[in-house]
Order: structure tokens, then C-alpha cells, then sequence
């Protein structure tokens, strides 16, 4: 049997993790809104079809544009 180890996500020896992208993004080069989860794309969404409203968009997309 492996050991199991636990970590600590709060004693910041992973420093990795605060790097990873979560959450939702704007990507400029497809224009499409992205969500990441631990770094990996989760899903991506049109504008059109992004179930936020309008500020919420604009604020996205001018502050987690990627």
C-alpha cells in the first residue's frame, strides 16, 4: 500500500497552486469567456450565450482577460 500524504493548502508549501488560473477568464484570442479549475480549462462559453450580465461581462472582461 502508498502512504497517503496530506497537504496543507494554507501553510504555502505549495506555492504552485496560487499560480493555477480558477475561475472564470475572458480570453482575447478567441473572445470566448473561459472558467478554470486548478489550471485546467473547464469549459468555455460565447458572450452571447454567458449567462452574467452586462457589467459583469464588461468588468471581466477588462480585468481577467487573458
Amino acid at each position: 500500500m502508498s502512504s497517503v500524504e496530506q497537504l496543507d493548502l494554507f501553510a504555502g508549501t505549495v506555492p504552485e497552486l496560487a499560480t493555477l488560473l480558477n475561475g472564470m477568464y475572458y480570453e482575447k484570442s478567441t473572445g470566448l469567456f473561459v472558467s478554470y479549475v486548478l489550471g485546467r480549462r473547464y469549459f468555455e462559453v460565447t458572450p452571447s450565450r454567458c449567462l452574467g450580465d452586462k457589467e459583469w461581462k464588461e468588468k471581466t472582461k477588462r480585468e481577467r482577460a487573458i
